[in-house]
């Protein structure tokens, strides 16, 4: 006998084309180990085939993992499974059986490969059953390797989203316990950017693995649970950023817009400003872009009077418990930028508890959101209120002289802002500046805006659409965007100031009073 170095062996005088013939099962079955056919149901059916029978690959409870079941004698299927014996073979009238124990990765039990025909398995035949026995070992091992990996890529991709999720609602301590357990360091700052980069869904997978590998980790790296074709990232550090810019450079078909730098307590703002900065990077030759520190009109209202005015605005919310009203600020804070359906898969809840929060909030400041100067008005209160950080001093609401939203409006800076900003849509002939003042004041409802304005409903949106590059504003899409026009609305007078006031008497959040 002499051995080979495939570990196949034949008799002297066998001549090479007769063994190359022979041995051509050998070639088909490592076959199976490549990495594009790796499939145990596939080598079981390959070897039923190759020997003429009927196979089977049970467990240690006699569940089939694959190929037809075969019964077989219990006492003998117990030694196999137990180790006592590592094959057999077994006979009668009717069909030859012949039974191998294969091993399965620790903790699981071993399982037993059988393959059953009429006439006996010969010595090639057994030889074949043998060593498909330790190809489908090899595969069982590999497949829990890869089972064990893909968990805890879940696992840890599951970890990342809670953390993003507690971010959004401002739970900036929370956040931070999480991550340092398995990623110390990430949070370890007070500031980040947010980027949002688009790829195709099938691709999205890599492109988490590539950020990853670009940020070494460094970065909260996150499937927008909300849009298939997003991910987002939250970088600490400038050289991050730097590495998802280049990173998509060089990949066809992917975009990415960033944030300006943001508190972490202010992360749903940094995200909301990513999205509207995506928007602009499809445009660019770099695909890139961040979003613009442009004017915008609280930065040109009186500090001080501005601050004054959001904490009388929001005041009904401080009868709740500190939890409590920084969830529903948070999730209301989203569900002005976002609709409902996608706060809820960024907040990691149902859309109708996002609503029923965001009713709350409306019954407590007595308000109504499906009207747009409110919602415009309840932005700018919200998102002014996570920058004050509890500046705003208790017990000085009656020595103050009471601030309107109509003051805050009336300074030179805002009106001088808001007039220019409408005045661009002065030059166009189709009278922009109308069709967009009724379409704010119908709550961005195309069709009744047309019936007002004796108009069709189509020829409102392409007016709107019209006015979305002469304003450099998204308007069709809800958020800081089309607020921001509402706001310059507000402050020529071309729409009336809406009122937040106190909560409803009746109400179930309103104080009681003794």
């Amino acid at each position: 006998m002499s051995g080979r170095k495939d570990g196949f062996r034949r008799t002297e005088g066998e001549s090479t084309a007769a063994t190359t013939a022979d041995r051509a099962w050998a070639w088909e079955l490592l076959d199976h180990l490549r990495p594009t056919g790796r499939d145990v149901g596939r080598v079981v059916a390959w070897l039923a085939g190759t020997v003429r029978g009927t196979v089977s690959l049970q467990d240690e409870t006699g569940a089939l993992i694959a190929g037809t079941r075969i019964t077989m004698a219990e006492d003998l299927f117990a030694d196999l499974v137990t180790g006592r014996i590592a094959s057999a073979s077994w006979e009668d009238e009717e069909r030859c059986l012949r039974l191998v124990r294969v091993e399965r990765p620790q903790p699981a039990a071993a399982c037993v490969l059988a393959v059953s025909r009429p006439t006996p398995l010969d010595r090639r035949a057994s030889e074949i059953v043998l060593h498909t026995a330790q190809i489908v070992e090899v595969l069982l091992q590999a497949g829990e390797t890869t089972a064990t990996g893909d968990r805890l890529r879940r696992a840890a991709s599951d970890l990342r989203l809670a953390i993003l999720q507690l971010l959004m609602v401002e739970d900036t301590v929370s956040a931070r316990r999480v991550a340092a357990g398995l990623w110390p360091g990430l949070l370890d700052t007070d500031t980040a950017c947010v980027y949002v980069l688009e790829c195709e869904a099938g691709q999205r997978d890599r492109l988490v693995e590539d950020c990853l590998d670009m940020t070494a980790e460094q970065a909260l790296v996150v499937r927008c649970p909300a849009v298939d074709e997003h991910v987002i990232v939250v970088a600490p550090g400038e050289a991050e950023g730097q590495a998802l810019r280049t990173l998509v450079g060089r990949q066809p078909g992917m975009f990415v817009g960033g944030s300006s730098r943001q508190s972490l307590a202010r992360t749903a703002t940094a995200y909301g400003q990513a999205v509207s900065a995506l928007a602009v990077a499809h445009f660019r030759p770099d695909k890139a872009a961040v979003y613009a520190e442009r004017t915008h009109p609280e930065r040109l209202m009186d500090p001080v009077a501005l601050r004054e005015w959001t904490a009388r605005a929001l005041r009904p919310l401080d009868t709740l418990a500190h939890h409590t009203r920084a969830e529903l600020l948070a999730t209301t804070r989203l569900g002005l930028e976002f609709t409902a359906v996608s706060a809820a898969k960024v907040l990691g809840v149902s859309r109708n508890t996002v609503r029923a929060r965001m009713e709350r909030v409306e019954g407590l400041l007595r308000t109504d959101f499906s009207d747009l100067t409110v919602r415009a008005v309840a932005h700018l209160a919200l998102n002014h209120q996570v920058g004050l950080d509890g500046t705003a001093a208790e017990g000085t609401w009656e020595e103050t002289p009471r601030v309107l939203l109509g003051d805050l409006m009336a300074g030179p800076a805002v009106q001088s802002w808001a007039h220019e900003l409408l005045a661009r849509l002065d030059a166009d002939t189709r009278d922009l500046r109308r069709t967009l003042r009724t379409w704010i004041a119908a709550g961005g409802n195309s069709e009744r805006t047309a019936q007002i304005l004796g108009m069709h409903a189509q020829t409102v949106r392409e007016h709107v659409r019209s006015a979305e590059p002469v304003l450099e504003r998204q308007l069709l899409a809800a958020g800081s965007d089309l607020y921001e026009v509402v706001l310059a609305h507000l402050a020529v007078g071309d729409l009336q100031p809406p009122a937040l006031g106190p909560a409803k008497p009746d109400h179930p959040d309103a104080p009681v009073h003794g």
